[in-house]
């Protein structure tokens, strides 16, 4: 059942995660990890805190990446003009993108049907109307490393986000799914 499980984090989980030095936690419940393009383009392409570390992360050939039509546009219209390349919500837009593909393949009956567990951080995705097929999920960073000391996979979901914290993050305030 759990190789049907596809794990998509979006950048905030990322962010939140390196700062507390605790990436490893995507890999605990043993689902593959999809990076999309987009997603990794926001938390490469600036000098930050956690960039380099995200950039390392990802080239070790543990995560799979997914290449979207959504960071192909983005790289075409950033060369033809850099000032007016849209780069706001982008690596959601290519999330969604994904987990339309996800919802099509459920229909053709020759592929394995997987489930997407979007991961994600940002209050105004938890809020907003995204299209979520039958066979996708969202979770917030918190509801995700509750989950993960739930399972007794992790001692404390609080210790990561106080490390996270501590180190700089400025962890999102939202419990969704509300208590």
């Amino acid at each position: 059942m759990t190789a049907n499980i596809v794990l998509l984090p979006d950048a905030g989980p990322l962010i939140t995660l390196a700062y507390a030095d605790a990436l490893d936690l995507l890999f605990t419940p043993g689902w593959p990890i999809v990076l999309v393009d987009m997603v990794l383009h926001e938390v490469t392409r600036n000098q930050t805190p956690t960039s380099e570390k995200l950039a390392q992360w990802a080239a070790a050939g543990q995560v799979s990446m997914r290449t979207t039509r959504t960071f192909q546009n983005h790289q075409q219209l950033l060369a033809a003009s850099p000032s007016s390349a849209r780069t706001a919500n982008l690596g959601e837009v290519a999330i969604q993108e994904t987990m339309i593909d996800f919802a099509l393949k459920e229909i053709d009956a020759d592929l394995p049907q997987q489930t997407g567990v979007f991961l994600f951080e940002d209050h105004k995705i938890a809020r907003a109307s995204f299209m979520l097929p039958d066979n996708c999920r969202k979770v917030s960073t918190r509801a995700y490393l509750m989950f993960l000391e739930q399972q007794g996979w992790l001692e404390s979901a609080a210790d990561i986000e106080r490390r996270a914290i501590q180190a700089g993050r400025s962890f999102s305030k939202l419990r969704f799914p509300p208590e």
